[in-house]
Formats: C-alpha cells, sequence, structure tokens
C-alpha cells in the first residue's frame, strides 16, 4: 500500500482521539479527512488537525483523496461503513467487532474479496509486548504443552464512565462482543483457531444507569445479555474457560491464565499493549517476572493500522479480516449456544498471524515493516 497512505477516519466518539494521537503526523500515512453522522464534531475534530478536511459520510467514502476508511463507528453501522467503502474501491480498517452479526461480516469480506481491496480489523492491543511476548514463551516450550486455559473479565459496566453507553447493552454490544475480541484474539495467538465451544449466558437487570456526562443519571435499557461464560475447544487440543461480564464489581482472577504441562503464565490485560508477565515452572519456589521479548514497544491504538497498511504485500496484516471473523464467530456461537443448548462447531478457522518481533517505539512511530 506503500508510503503517504491516505486515511479518511469515520465516526469521531470518544475512541477516535486514541487513533488520531498515533495516527497524525506518522510518515507512513495521511489522515485527509473526518466524518461523522454530528457535522459539527466533525468540523471540530477538522480545525484541529492541519490539511485535513470534515466531509459528510458518503463524501468521505467516495473521495479520490482517501485510500483506507478507518471505520470507528458504533457497532451497528460497522458492516454498512465497510461496505460503502469497499464499494468506492476503498481499503477498510475498523474497530472491532468486524460486524454486528455473522452473517453481515461474512458479506464485508465476500465484497472485499471481489473488489480487490484489503479488510482489518481490531484489536490491535495483541501486537503489544504483553500479548506477544507470552505467545513466544508459549511457542518456546517454556511451559511445556499447553492444557487449559482461563480468561476473566468482570467489570460493573461501561455506563459508568462513558457518557453515551447506550450501545453497549444493544444488539451488536454486550460484554462478550465489546470486550471478548480482545481476549479471543490474543487466546487465538497464544493457542490457535477455536473448532467448537458451550456457552450460557444472563441478563439479570433490564436497566442502566449513566454515570456521567451530561446524560448522568439518565436510565437506559439493556437488551442483550450482560454475562456470558463458555468454553473453548482449541483445534490442538487446549480447553479454554471464558467469563465476560458487565455484572460485577471486580476480581482477583489474571485476565489470562495459561496452564501447560510444565508451568503456568499469567497474561495481563489484553485490552492494553503491555504489562506484566509471569511464569511459575513446575518444581519453582515462586513466580518470575519475564521480560519483553516481542510486540510493539509502547503500541497505542492505530498500530494495528500502521501494521495493516505497512504490510505491502510482503505480509499478511496482523490484524486482518479473517482472524476478526474467526473472532466474531466464536462469539457468536458462544451466544447460540448459550441460547440453544447444545455444544456449537465453527465453520471458521483463522491462523495466528506472525509473531511481532520485539519492535521499539521509535521504529514503529517511524515505519513498521516487521
Amino acid at each position: 500500500m506503500g508510503d503517504a497512505h491516505r486515511i479518511g477516519v469515520v465516526g469521531l466518539g470518544v475512541i477516535s482521539r486514541a487513533y488520531l494521537d498515533t495516527l497524525v503526523g506518522h510518515p507512513a500515512l495521511r489522515v485527509t479527512a473526518v466524518a461523522d453522522l454530528d457535522a459539527a464534531r466533525s468540523a471540530a475534530v477538522a480545525a484541529e488537525l492541519p490539511g485535513v478536511r470534515a466531509l459528510s459520510v458518503e463524501e468521505l467514502l467516495s473521495s479520490p483523496d482517501v485510500d483506507t476508511v478507518l471505520n470507528l463507528t458504533v457497532p451497528a453501522a460497522h458492516a454498512e461503513i465497510a461496505l460503502g467503502a469497499i464499494r468506492h474501491g476503498k481499503h477498510v480498517y475498523g474497530e472491532k467487532p468486524l460486524a454486528a452479526n455473522l452473517p453481515d461480516a461474512h458479506a464485508v469480506l465476500e465484497a472485499a474479496a471481489k473488489a480487490g481491496v484489503g479488510v482489518g480489523c481490531a484489536p490491535d492491543t495483541v501486537l503489544g509486548t504483553g500479548i506477544q511476548t507470552a505467545r513466544a514463551v508459549v511457542e518456546a516450550g517454556t511451559i511445556g504443552r499447553p492444557l487449559f486455559t482461563s480468561a476473566t473479565l468482570v467489570t460493573p459496566g461501561h455506563e459508568r464512565w462513558h457518557p453515551h453507553p447506550d450501545f453497549y447493552y444493544t444488539a451488536g454490544g454486550g460484554p462478550l462482543l465489546d470486550m471478548g475480541p480482545y481476549y479471543l484474539a490474543s487466546l487465538i495467538h497464544l493457542l490457535g483457531p477455536v473448532r467448537a465451544v458451550i456457552g450460557a449466558s444472563s441478563r439479570l437487570r433490564t436497566e442502566r444507569v449513566i454515570g456521567s456526562g451530561p446524560r448522568a443519571g439518565e436510565r437506559i435499557p439493556v437488551e442483550v445479555d450482560s454475562h456470558v461464560s463458555g468454553v473453548l475447544e482449541h483445534l490442538g487440543g487446549t480447553l479454554t474457560t471464558i467469563t465476560t461480564s458487565f455484572d460485577g464489581v471486580t476480581t482477583t482472577a489474571a485476565p489470562i491464565e495459561v496452564h501447560g504441562e510444565t508451568g503456568t503464565l499469567t497474561v495481563p490485560d489484553p485490552n492494553g499493549f503491555g504489562g506484566e508477565i509471569r511464569l511459575f515452572e513446575l518444581g519453582a519456589a515462586q513466580w518470575r517476572t519475564l521480560p519483553p521479548s516481542a510486540g510493539y514497544v509502547s503500541g497505542a491504538r492505530g498500530v494495528g493500522l500502521l501494521d495493516f497498511v505497512t504490510a505491502d504485500g510482503r505480509r499478511s496484516p496482523r490484524a486482518n479480516g479473517e482472524l476478526a471473523l474467526h473472532v466474531l464467530e466464536t462469539m457468536s456461537a458462544l451466544l447460540r449456544s448459550s441460547a440453544e443448548g447444545r455444544r456449537i462447531e465453527l465453520t471458521t478457522s483463522a491462523e495466528p498471524p506472525a509473531r511481532v518481533p520485539l519492535t521499539a517505539v521509535e521504529e514503529w512511530r517511524g515505519r513498521i515493516t516487521g
């Protein structure tokens, strides 16, 4: 895709600032346009960024000055924006999930293949030193053959801090579809693809109270399950027990814990790029902390897009559409299993992308080529 790759950003909500902080001024690309349903918001963001135009969504999707559309809309709009960009011959990189449902996700990848354009998708936190170092340890055989894994997310819910949290509790939301991609993408990097799942879920509260911003105190309905648990059967035989919940206060469990024949590895929060990796080997007296050995150092939101636009055919983008599709099918299958009360076999698969070599912050802020 080359240098000075031109990016148009659709959706200027809370997460857009983190992306813009990473992307604006990067020599590998140029942000040329922004768009949002709120025209005033779009104009305000463009005014802060030299050389960036505020456009309508349709103007941006069809603009000849945009090579890749960065899709930061709410999940329910992911497929619509992606398909619109693809129709105009644009590459697409989006926030997770790839789409709000599996048929839409398949449609996006099929349309992109026909149009000859690329699709990338968050999360890119898996490319940081936390998950990549843990993966290097597992692949080196340090803990022996992985036997089972636990993945745990417990939070009271995003309405406590997000000023407009409605979409977290409507179709395409919930703890699994919102936060699950971080965990599942990490588990696929660590243990390979998932072949089948068993799920269970609940929704014990019918409304939530917004805790901050201009709508503080407003009650919003809960239309999706707010606690999802399940078991993942990985292709290699490892079993993962996963819990994602917007219903608890906190937990002492490690975000991810990998148990092997000769050791146990604790993996840091997959919603971050770094964190502490700890190892307890069979026969040892205590845990030891491992130094980073792989991944983008001091990564930030947007590093996956940089990895995507600088792949240039030399390798597959690491935050790619096929991995995002497999993650989405895994989540959809967990919810379907919960509803139907049975084990679900998956129809998609995705090999873990190339591991990220240890890359200093100056290198990935300059030009990612690893």
